[in-house]
């Protein structure tokens, strides 16, 4: 049984509504205060907490994980997404961590442990770095909005080499530490200017910031240890899933790289009109057209769902066009919650165009007995 995360607000000691500051704040002092070098006698209780610290620093910092945390909660809804007929596009987010501010994490180390970490520029180009997220724009119909529905999609994306699983090198030849920069990627240079020396950092021009020379690259990625793919993925869509809303699949983004993790595939849902029902909020809305005789007399009607099933509704005698009735928890359901909208219906009274000589004297001698009159319009205020 998986175990229950906690609450991201809960574990960075912040309300709901924290500003963008106060998370960076909350977060700096938690992961100076579980860093596991500063807690040598409790390393893995520390560990752990301060890898939680930073899964929620991750999903509360960027706006777009954060709405989804806010909707779907602290688990996301996993296994979800979509495509199909009409496909969609996708492309990589421009950040690797996507939200997640390396730089943060290298001012801490930085301050806390006298930058033995190297900052910001030793953090990107030395440790595992996470993989691009892709993006994806899926359109389904409205019932399937309504239902759910469960889809697969193809998708181009760069993925781990077969042949030499993501080394770059041919399989059998060596991979070398890079002697310019002794494998860390980066070269440190000193001058010596009228303020005194300075001491700068660039990345390592012989192996890009590698830390590795590949002599022998492989034939099938030529080096690049990732090669393009056609990937196919089963993803569902949650009933009730509406327009914009974004679903994500956690480890169907890019490869990461060093032994990160691979990114996550994010998925917006477009949902296409129907030529009977519109949406608003949960509710289901639709105009039911009925005669002069069943809005006169009442009648029992059948009204449509978006399920494909018909429910009876009496209408009462009398009743005028324009009213609106209510059939409760027949609408959209909530993703995250127990609860269900409404269907709310419009009776709309068609008045026949064509009458039978018959129909129009009954009709002549029915207004006789009511004693019809056509309405009176008082006069305008300049009248």
């Amino acid at each position: 049984m998986a175990e229950q995360k906690r609450d991201y607000y809960e574990v960075l000691g912040v309300n709901k509504n924290a500003s963008d500051d106060e998370l960076k704040r909350a977060y700096r002092k938690l992961a100076k205060k579980y860093h596991p070098d500063a807690n040598p006698d409790n390393k893995k209780e520390a560990e752990a907490k301060f890898k939680e610290v930073n899964e929620a620093y991750e999903t509360l910092s960027d706006a777009q994980k954060r709405r989804m945390y806010d909707q779907f909660g602290p688990d996301g809804p996993q296994g979800f997404g979509g495509g199909g007929p009409g496909g969609g596009y996708y492309s990589y987010s421009t950040s690797g961590f996507d939200g997640f501010d390396m730089g943060d994490l290298g001012d801490i180390f930085s301050s806390f442990f006298g930058g033995g970490f190297g900052g910001r520029s030793s953090a990107r180009n030395n440790g595992p770095t996470k993989g691009a997220d892709l993006r994806y724009n899926m359109e389904i119909s409205f019932e399937e909005a309504f239902l759910g529905v469960e889809k697969e999609i193809s998708i181009s994306r760069d993925d781990t080499c077969d042949t030499c699983h993501g080394s770059g090198a041919k399989p059998g030849s060596k991979v070398d530490t890079c002697t310019m920069c002794h494998g860390t990627g980066k070269i440190q240079q000193i001058q010596t200017t009228i303020l005194g020396q300075m001491q700068t950092t660039r990345t390592c021009p012989t192996c890009h910031g590698e830390g590795k020379v590949i002599k022998e690259p492989c034939d099938t990625c030529r080096g690049k240890g990732t090669v393009r793919k056609q990937a196919k993925i089963k993803v569902k869509i949650p009933a009730g899933i509406d327009e914009n809303q974004t679903v994500v699949l956690r480890g169907e983004g890019a490869p990461g790289t060093k032994g990160g993790l691979k990114g996550d595939l994010y998925i917006t849902v477009h949902i296409k009109r129907h030529n009977i029902f519109t949406r608003q909020d949960y509710n289901v809305l639709c105009d039911i057209p009925i005669t002069f005789t069943q809005a006169t007399l009442g009648a029992e009607l059948e009204i449509p769902m978006v399920d494909g099933s018909k429910e009876k509704f009496k209408i009462p005698e009398g009743t005028q066009t324009g009213t609106r009735f209510r059939i409760k928890g027949k609408g959209f359901k909530a993703v995250n919650r127990n609860y269900e909208g409404d269907v709310i219906f419009t009776v709309e009274i068609q008045t026949p165009k064509r009458l039978s000589k018959e129909q129009r004297e009954l009709l002549v001698e029915l207004a006789k007995t009511m004693n019809e009159q056509p309405p009176v319009k008082k006069r305008g205020i300049f009248g």
